[in-house]
């Protein structure tokens, strides 16, 4: 049987998603529901569409129109939006978790209940909030070490962190005062020092498969300053560890997205099944969950899929399915450096319709579209991380050699960081 998959989505990491899938040697027709114009997606899919995809109606219509016998979710919205379950109930497969699973993702009061509840190692002192009662009391109790978190989708920047955004007390009171003024539930929770990791691992309700772990830099500026974005860039090594890992730490990691999947599973009665991608940190005490979130990394996928030796649509199947232990996973061993070109001003007050030239790119393979569209066509810049650019080679520092020689040919009102891999 032929294979039609729905990719939903259509950022750098979708386009990664759907380079993995190309490469497979099965049958297969690729779709994808976008909402913008992305050239690397459109040159590789049977068709692409723009519209509304957070829209559950609208998206089950297409993919039955277009017969999917798989849909792949790549952003957390269309999940927060119950997408997958609209899917299910129309007969279709998802790579993706339903709704009520997502909230690991989606609201950061339900992840650290559940590893309470389930005695999971690797949380915080944490208290959840909806009002000004006890936050004073409870940032008194933490003292200079805490971390206050929106519980709910803010695109990684409503996460703020003392020392780094917020410095006093004072300032911290009046970011929960505004969130209370919006009506928010916010997280206050004490602050781990140490380095963080992402580790993400395939699951299909059951199984966990995992991948290389990758250290993400959210900070806008060189030397991680700045404020918060999306994710400007990141780097794995050869031995799918980080340098500043032990054997340990990875298999703690590795325990805690089991003992979450596991854990969720037994709350709702149904598995996860999807992406599983933990933001951990090592500390001196251990590895400690930061969050969850409910898909690839953005840019992570970027990472993992571009040394993925399996075939990915076997890999989605197993997930959908529930047949992942049957499924080889494995990666090549070679170390990856993913860097961001993003519009000047970014992220607060970006340029937007700016036109770009990527045709200094050697290696095209290593060049990942995410925010851009085609104006009277001309490439230009949509106002967020505009193109990723992978290098892969034996060493981080080769690898880094590589993607910054790449990232730095592309012209238009742009920057990245130069620092990142090094």
């Amino acid at each position: 049987m032929k294979n039609k998959i729905l990719v939903i989505g259509s950022g750098a990491r979708e386009h990664a998603i759907i380079r993995a899938l190309d490469r497979s040697p099965q049958k297969k027709e690729i779709y994808c529901l976008a909402s913008n114009m992305n050239p690397g997606i459109a040159e590789l899919c049977d068709e692409l569409t723009i519209g509304n995809i957070n829209d559950p109606d609208f998206v089950v219509s297409y993919a039955k129109e277009m017969g999917a016998t798989l849909a792949i979710i790549g952003p957390e919205n269309p999940l927060a939006n119950g997408v997958a379950d609209a899917l299910w109930d129309g007969g279709i497969k998802v790579v993706g978790p339903k709704k009520d699973l997502a909230q690991l993702e989606t609201s950061k009061a339900f992840t650290r209940d559940l590893l309470n509840e389930y005695d999971i190692p690797g949380g915080p002192q944490y208290e959840t909030f909806n009002s000004m009662d006890r936050v004073e009391d409870f940032l008194t109790e933490l003292g200079e070490n805490y971390v206050v978190k929106y519980d709910g989708l803010a695109g990684g920047k409503g996460v703020k962190v003392s020392g780094d955004h917020l410095h006093s007390h004072e300032e911290a009171l009046a970011y929960c005062n505004e969130l209370v003024d919006k009506n928010g539930e916010f997280v206050i929770e004490e602050k781990f020092i140490g380095e963080e990791f992402s580790l993400m691992s395939f699951c299909d309700g059951e199984t966990l498969k995992h991948m290389p772990a990758v250290q993400d830099h959210k900070r806008a500026y060189e030397g991680d300053t700045g404020p918060n974005t999306g994710g400007m860039g990141t780097y794995s090594d050869a031995d799918h560890s980080l340098p500043f890992l032990t054997e340990d730490d990875i298999a703690e990691a590795h325990d805690i997205n089991i003992a979450t999947a596991t854990a969720v599973k037994d709350k709702f009665g149904e598995g996860y099944k999807g992406i599983l991608y933990g933001g951990f940190m090592a500390t001196a005490n251990g590895v400690k969950l930061i969050e969850y979130n409910a898909r690839f990394g953005d840019p992570e996928a970027m990472n993992v899929l571009s040394l993925l030796q399996s075939d990915f649509i076997d890999i989605c199947n197993g997930i959908a399915n529930g047949t992942l232990e049957n499924v080889d996973v494995s990666f090549q061993n070679k170390a990856t450096v993913c860097k961001y070109a993003v519009p000047e001003g970014y992220p607060d007050s970006p340029v937007k319709g700016e036109p770009i030239d990527v045709s200094g790119v050697t290696n095209s393979d290593g060049l990942f579209y995410a925010s851009v569209d085609i104006q009277n066509g001309q490439l230009v810049e949509a106002g967020s991380r505009t193109v990723a650019i992978v290098g892969i080679a034996d060493t981080i520092s080769e690898a880094e050699a590589i993607a910054e020689k790449e990232v730095s040919s592309i012209s238009g009102p742009l920057f990245h960081r130069t620092d990142i891999g090094t």
